[in-house]
C-alpha cells in the first residue's frame, strides 16, 4: 500500500551487550571510529568497525575480548597508531580495542631499575620518568614522542640506541596481558634471573598483538651514562665501503651508542630540504653516531682510526648531537620528496655493505632511485621509493602529478611495490629478514613463506590457537 512507512531496521543486541560490560568506553560516533580504524601505513581499512572500546583499564579490554570471543567478532588493537605495518588497521564488522587512555606511571624501582607502566604510556615518556632517577630507558623508536610503550612492545621496536642497548624485548622484565578470553595473566618476574616455566613474556614482545593484549608493563632501567657525549659524522666515496666501515666499527672494542647510515640520496636530500640546519658536503655515503660515557674522548679518538683506516675520506667530532641532525631529518626530507613507499629490511652487519651493493644494482635495473638510510649498528635498513612529486624530479617522461590520473598514479605505486619486494628478496638471500623493527602486520604477509619453512609457519598457528581458539585477535596478520 503506498505511503506506508517501512519497517525501521532491526536492533543489534550485540552492542546492548558490549555496551552492558564497558559503559561508556563503548564509541560507536562514525568520526571517531574513523580515527581509531587507520595507522600510519599504508595499509586502507576493508571496512567500518562495528565500534570501539576506548578502555579506561584492564578490565574494559578483558570485558571487550570475551564478548569477541562469544560473538566471534574479529578485533584490531590500537595505541597511538604509528605503525607502519597496518596491524592496528579496523576489520569490517569488528571492533576496536584502544588503549590510548592507559597512561599511568605507576612507580620507578631505583634499587631494581624497574619502571612499572600502563600500556598507553608515550615511550619518550618513559624515558622522562627515569631520568628524573638519574636512569634511562633504553629504547629510542624515531617515533618515541607519540608511539607508546604496548605499541612498541608488541612490534618489539628498535631505535637508534639498540646497538648498545638492545631492542625492547631486552628491556621487558614483566607484563600484564589480557586473554582473547578475557582472563587476565601475569608474565615474567621482577627478578634479573628467572628460570621457572616457559618465558611467556618474551613471547608477547614481538607478537604484534596475534596472541594476547598488553596492558601494563615492568621495563628494565639503565643508569643515564655519565660525562659529555661525543658525536662523530665520517664521509665516504663509495657506499659499499661505508658498508665495509661498519662492519670494523663492530668488531672494534669501542661499541658506539648509536651508529647510522645515510646513502647519496637521503644526504642529497636533506642537503636539499634542510640547507640551513645541516652543513653536510656531498658523499656516496654519510656514517654518524654517538659515544656515551666517561672515556668517551679517547673512545672517539680510538674509532677515528678504526674509520680511516676502513676508507673514510673526511672524520669529525663534536660534543652535543648537532653531527646526528642530519639523520634525524632523513625521514623528514624524503617525504617532503614525494610520497614515501618505505621498508623495513634487515640483514647480518657482516654482510651490509653486500646489502646496500644489491640494493645499488636494483637501482640501476629498474631504473628506479631507492633512497636508503640504517640503522647500521645492526644491519636494519629502510629504503623507500619515491612517488609523485619526487619523481617529476627525474628526467624520465613522466608526467607532472597534476596531470596524471588515478590509474597513473596507482601504476607507479605498483612499480614502487615490486622495486621494494626485490629489496626483500635481496636481504633474504642474504640471511636476512623481511622486518627488522616494523613488524608483518597486514603489509607483509606475502613475506611469511619467503622467509619461513612450512613447519615454523604452522608451528605459529598452533601457539596462536592455544591462545586464541576462537581467532579472534588480530586474525589474518603477524603470522
Amino acid at each position: 500500500m503506498s505511503g506506508m512507512a517501512s519497517a525501521p531496521p532491526a536492533r543489534d543486541h550485540r552492542l546492548d551487550d558490549l555496551r552492558s560490560r564497558v559503559g561508556d568506553a563503548l564509541r560507536i560516533d562514525p568520526v571517531e571510529l574513523d580515527r581509531l580504524s587507520r595507522d600510519a601505513s599504508r595499509v586502507e581499512r576493508a571496512g567500518r568497525p562495528f565500534g570501539a572500546v576506548v578502555a579506561r583499564d584492564a578490565r574494559d579490554v578483558a570485558a571487550a575480548l570475551s564478548w569477541a570471543t562469544r560473538h566471534g567478532v574479529p578485533v584490531s588493537v590500537r595505541g597511538a597508531g604509528t605503525g607502519f605495518a597496518g596491524g592496528a588497521v579496523a576489520y569490517d564488522g569488528g571492533i576496536v580495542v584502544s588503549l590510548e587512555r592507559l597512561t599511568r606511571i605507576l612507580g620507578v624501582d631505583e634499587g631494581n631499575r624497574l619502571i612499572d607502566v600502563e600500556a598507553g604510556v608515550v615511550t619518550a615518556g618513559v624515558d622522562r620518568a627515569a631520568a628524573a632517577h638519574g636512569l634511562m630507558y633504553a629504547p629510542d623508536p624515531a617515533s618515541l614522542e607519540q608511539s607508546t610503550i604496548g605499541g612498541n612492545i608488541a612490534t618489539n621496536a628498535g631505535g637508534l640506541r639498540c646497538l648498545k642497548y638492545g631492542v625492547t624485548l631486552e628491556s621487558v622484565a614483566a607484563l600484564e596481558v589480557v586473554l582473547p578470553t578475557g582472563e587476565i595473566v601475569e608474565l615474567g618476574s621482577r627478578t634479573r634471573k628467572n628460570a621457572v616455566g616457559l618465558s611467556l613474556a618474551q613471547l608477547m614482545v614481538g607478537s604484534e598483538g596475534v596472541l594476547g593484549v598488553v596492558t601494563r608493563a615492568t621495563l628494565r632501567l639503565h643508569p643515564r651514562p655519565e660525562g659529555e657525549p661525543v658525536t662523530f659524522r665520517a664521509s665516504f666515496s663509495a657506499l659499499e665501503t661505508a658498508g665495509i666501515a661498519v662492519e670494523a666499527v663492530s668488531s672494534a672494542p669501542v661499541v658506539p651508542e648509536i651508529l647510522e647510515l645515510m646513502d647519496r640520496a637521503t644526504v642529497a636530500a636533506v642537503r636539499r630540504r634542510f640547507p640551513e640546519s645541516v652543513e653536510i658536503g656531498e658523499c656516496a655515503a654519510l656514517l654518524v653516531g654517538r659515544i656515551v660515557g666517561p672515556t668517551a674522548q679517547q673512545d672517539a679518538r680510538r674509532l677515528e682510526g678504526v674509520l680511516r683506516r676502513a676508507g673514510a675520506d673526511e672524520v669529525a667530532f663534536a660534543t652535543g648531537d648537532g653531527l646526528l641532525d642530519a639523520r634525524r631529518l632523513s625521514s623528514r626530507a624524503l617525504t617532503a620528496e614525494g610520497l614515501r613507499v618505505s621498508s623495513d629490511v634487515a640483514v647480518p652487519v657482516s654482510r651490509l655493505a653486500e646489502m646496500f651493493a644489491r640494493i645499488e644494482r636494483i637501482e640501476a635495473e629498474t631504473g628506479v632511485r631507492i633512497p636508503t638510510f640504517a640503522h647500521a649498528g645492526d644491519g636494519n635498513l629502510h629504503p623507500s621509493v619515491i612517488v609523485g612529486r619526487g619523481d617529476r624530479e627525474r628526467d624520465d617522461g613522466i608526467r607532472d602529478a597534476a596531470t596524471r590520473d588515478a590509474e597513473d598514479a596507482a601504476e607507479e605505486r605498483a612499480r614502487a611495490e615490486h622495486v621494494l619486494e626485490l629489496v626483500t628478496r635481496a636481504a633474504l638471500e642474504l640471511g636476512g629478514t623481511a622486518s627488522g623493527e616494523h613488524g608483518v602486520g597486514s603489509l607483509k604477509l606475502h613475506a611469511l613463506e619467503q622467509q619461513l619453512s612450512p613447519e615454523v609457519r604452522a608451528l605459529q598457528e598452533r601457539v596462536k590457537r592455544a591462545f586464541d581458539p576462537a581467532g579472534i585477535l588480530s586474525p589474518g596478520r603477524a603470522i
